[in-house]
């Protein structure tokens, strides 16, 4: 199936459903698809070929969704964009991918001057607003002109289940991201998998917080698409009780964050004073949530179902899914592997290991990505015969739940001894007043890499007993020799902490 048949399906199945709502603002699926259909036609009549690639430079929105699947339905790839990326960044990956157009928003316009002469592929440009000092060689709409006198009947382009949909730029935690090729079947095998464990409905409305160029937030936008679900989105989650108040006033079914969400949620939200009576279920991946975490939310929240997700960009977003029922039982695990998905962890020489043995999660599917964009060799890296070499160490119990070790280029080696700096982390997570932490390897002359702990603290923390909680309950050499606090950890847009950032800054201030 084709992504953009989705809305086509649900606008002919609940034509006068809310597919959308954004700051007061919705859409139903027979709007929303006409909209998709007018911008589609406008894109055909600026010449764009099947398969040439569309920067997508808008924040999550309406004008979002109508923008993607425009996209799609006329044959194009979509190349989404993060809306607080720098000029550089916005040269990188439109001219490695060499795109065809832009959609973006009237705040981001003045880039396209600052581009332009470095992206010679690009021959179209259509904006949310006015703007006046667009390059005269290339093609420009206004976003109301093509919604106002678009036509709003179905093109028809021939596309194929393994056409390439989209391309998303991994958000780069461990250095310059990779753009992630992925076909119409990749990312439909990957939705079909997650409404069917999510249990998702029709009924079902998600509050989508997740920047939608994400690939955590793709997830979301292309799940409730299909399933004929609502969308509530907002981007203000920087002020987390006005998303609660969002959440309680739409009766949102579903929320969806990574770790660093959680944490807010528990520590610096009035999360305790709502029942939301319409909510069913929590999902979390974009990185390991510790135990303690987790606590903490089935604590606040106890008639929820929590899913802990476990994928990678490369596999179209998830992997594996911890069920709720066995949270308790089996905390601290990703669980196993999504319907559709086999999950192996190997040793070093390629065999499934034993229970407790640590190994590679290699993972196998119809999600799995078709290769790097324009990158053959990082590619044949992590796409083997076998599989999807994911990168990520862990071990897998006797029930063939599986346990993540640690990223293998997250791995420490201090002196003898290769250490996880998930597990520390878990450890400091258990101590009050903690809000997040980073434990990162700095070069040490004697060890080869010594271990320092970044902290986020929303009180004032005794480091004495803080150490003494370490030593009960970390060998000696997994504790850090260096403990600093900070106001915040640097991050990717979707959450994840920039160690690299962090082990710079540490080299930086050794330095000076």
């Amino acid at each position: 199936m084709l992504l953009h048949e989705y809305v086509e399906q649900n606008a002919e199945r609940f034509p006068y459903k809310d597919a959308a709502i954004h700051l007061g603002g919705r859409i139903n699926y027979l709007e929303l698809e006409a909209a998709i259909n007018r911008l589609a036609n406008q894109l055909l009549d600026f010449n764009l070929r099947p398969g040439s690639r569309v920067g997508l430079l808008l924040e999550s929105s309406i004008n979002y969704i109508i923008a993607y699947f425009a996209i799609l339905k006329a044959g194009g790839v979509v190349v989404g964009l993060n809306s607080q990326g720098t000029v550089r960044d916005f040269r990188n990956i439109l001219g490695d991918c060499e795109v065809s157009g832009l959609i973006l928003n009237k705040n981001s316009a003045n880039i396209v001057k600052e581009i332009y002469q470095d992206i010679p592929s690009l021959k179209f440009v259509i904006s949310d607003g006015q703007y006046d000092h667009y390059p005269k060689e290339l093609d420009k709409k206004f976003w109301l002109d093509i919604q106002l006198k678009g036509d709003p009947a179905r093109p028809h382009v021939s596309r194929k289940d393994e056409d390439i949909a989209q391309i998303i730029y991994t958000s780069g935690t461990t250095g310059k991201p990779k753009g992630v090729t992925l076909s119409h079947k990749n990312l439909h095998a990957n939705t079909v998998s997650i409404v069917k464990y999510l249990e998702l409905k029709p009924e079902d409305r998600v509050m989508a917080i997740l920047p939608f160029y994400y690939s955590y937030g793709n997830s979301l936008l292309l799940t409730h698409m299909y399933c004929g679900g609502s969308l509530v989105i907002d981007n203000r989650f920087a002020y987390p009780n006005v998303i609660l108040e969002i959440m309680s006033q739409e009766r949102v079914t579903g929320f969806s964050g990574v770790p660093s969400t959680f944490a807010i949620l528990m520590h610096k939200s009035n999360i305790r004073n709502y029942r939301f009576e319409h909510l069913r279920y929590i999902t979390q991946a974009g990185g390991p949530m510790t135990p303690a975490l987790t606590q903490k939310i089935m604590e606040a929240l106890p008639h929820l179902k929590i899913y802990i997700m476990y994928g990678q960009t490369e596999a179209s977003a998830r992997l594996s899914y911890l069920e709720p029922e066995k949270l308790l039982e089996k905390i601290g695990s990703i669980g196993r592997a999504i319907p559709g998905v086999t999950l192996t962890v190997r040793d070093e020489n390629g065999q499934p290991c034993k229970p407790g043995d640590v190994g590679e999660i290699v993972a196998q599917g119809d999600n799995i990505m078709v290769g790097y964009w324009n990158n053959p060799e990082a590619t044949a890296k992590v796409l083997k015969s076998d599989g999807l070499h994911t990168g990520d160490l862990a071990t897998v119990d006797e029930d063939g739940y599986i346990y993540v070790v640690s990223r293998s280029s997250d791995m420490i080696k201090s002196g003898a001894h290769r250490i996880s700096p998930k597990e520390i982390e878990e450890v400091i997570a258990e101590f009050p007043g903690i809000v997040e932490s980073a434990v990162i390897g700095v070069p040490d002359e004697i060890l080869g890499e010594a271990l320092v702990a970044y902290l986020v603290t929303k009180e004032k923390i005794d480091h004495k007993e803080l150490r003494k909680h370490l030593r009960l309950n970390l060998a000696p050499f997994k504790i850090p020799g260096e403990i600093i606090e900070v106001e915040a950890l640097p991050k990717t847009t979707s959450g994840k902490i920039k160690k690299f950032e962090l082990v710079e800054q540490y080299k930086q201030k050794a330095r000076s």
